[in-house]
């Protein structure tokens, strides 16, 4: 029974951390296209836009960021 009690633990506290590190890579992920497609005047961009998301919105700050250097040292 204790077993199975950690392992439950161990599971659930392994996919809380997934979660947020998911949040911020589709934050990343979104903030390069737009970044990128902003800066070099390409289009507009959908986003998921969870901006009440702590990480995605770290992640989609970092990710324009990105996206717009790239954009302008292509």
């Amino acid at each position: 029974m204790k077993k199975l009690l950690l392992l439950l633990s161990i599971t659930l506290l392994m996919q809380a951390c997934s979660s947020s590190d998911s949040d911020y890579d589709e934050g990343e992920g979104d903030g390069y296209a737009a970044g990128y497609n902003t800066t070099c005047n390409i289009r507009a961009t959908m986003v998921k836009g969870d901006w009440d998301n702590k990480d995605y919105s770290e992640g989609y700050r970092d990710g324009y960021a990105a996206g717009s250097f790239d954009c302008k040292n292509k």
